[in-house]
């Protein structure tokens, strides 16, 4: 499986990013009673989607992550009026690892001429109405979920599965983060950071109107984090936020730092950088990484 073009991740992210924060913003009031156990929410979410707006989706709960699989089919199409952004890095590479206590980071990132890019693709307006329609039932039910409940979930993963043409779109966000948002704890800027987005190539998915061509798993919140971390680099970089000079070994550190510390991750021994552009190496364990000040 092969990711997509850099551009066009960059494109349709900016996109699902605006309209999932209309959609949310703009949704039902958020519910007081309690109303699903743990074990009927996936039953709940499909119900909801089937019932009041026609959509099969499926969904299963594994460990503490709903998984929510969404088949559409043409989901995107050229926008009339692109938007333009400017693209100031070149990141040729940005991967992420949580593997026995040890956060691995590995990134090719450097300062190039400035040039400016163009919105390649946007959303369907049918496909984005059915997303939209997704989020919102996942919202309701979410602030309706029984409190105090062993093991309720605690990580959401939306997959958007374009199975005529094989392109897949992963949303993976933590159940405290959209509690803060709509409650105006966090801003809709930080949201955005904290829920990962990730676009792949799936042939696999082609003619799967049921996602059972995925591989359903209970996401720790150490690869919640760390995967986080990868996609707050890429937006650091991409958007960009930081100017042509930044050192980019400090801004990493930063991210990394402020992500861990935000979820309170502790069960950890060290995280590793690794600059493939000038081949250094750094480790910080876990105390260095706490004894850091929040930037």
């Amino acid at each position: 499986m092969m990711k997509l073009k850099l551009s066009l991740s960059h494109s349709v992210s900016l996109a699902l990013s605006i309209f999932f924060l209309f959609t949310l913003s703009s949704g039902c009031t958020l519910s007081t009673q309690p109303t699903y156990l743990k074990e009927s929410i996936p039953e709940a979410v499909e119900d909801i989607c089937r019932k009041e707006y026609k959509l099969e989706v499926s969904s299963r709960l594994v460990g503490r992550t709903l998984w929510i699989y969404l088949p559409l089919e043409d989901i995107f199409t050229k926008p009339e009026k692109p938007q333009k952004y400017t693209e100031k890095f070149e990141i040729s590479k940005n991967e992420e690892s949580y593997k026995s206590g040890l956060f691995k980071f590995d990134y090719a990132i450097k300062a190039i001429p400035e040039q400016e890019k163009v919105q390649e693709v946007e959303y369907k307006k049918d496909a984005k109405e059915k997303i939209g329609s997704v989020w919102k039932v996942l919202r309701r039910v979410i602030f309706s979920m029984e409190k105090g409940q062993e093991m309720s979930p605690e990580l959401f993963c939306l997959v958007i599965a374009d199975i005529k043409n094989g392109i897949m779109l992963k949303e993976v966000f933590y159940y405290l983060d959209l509690k803060k948002v709509s409650y105006e704890y966090i801003s809709w800027g930080e949201y955005s950071h904290r829920t990962i987005q990730d676009m792949e190539l799936a042939p696999n998915i082609i003619g799967d109107k049921r996602g059972s061509s995925l591989e359903y798993r209970d996401i720790t919140l150490e690869e919640f984090v760390a995967s986080q971390i990868r996609h707050r680099i890429g937006l650091k970089f991409q958007k960009p936020e930081v100017s042509y000079d930044a050192d980019i070994d400090k801004e990493i550190i930063k991210i990394i730092i402020n992500t861990i510390k935000i979820y309170g991750v502790r069960d950890f021994s060290a995280v590793e950088l690794n600059n493939l552009l000038n081949n250094s190496k750094v480790t910080l364990n876990r105390e260095a990484i706490w004894a850091e000040p929040v930037n």
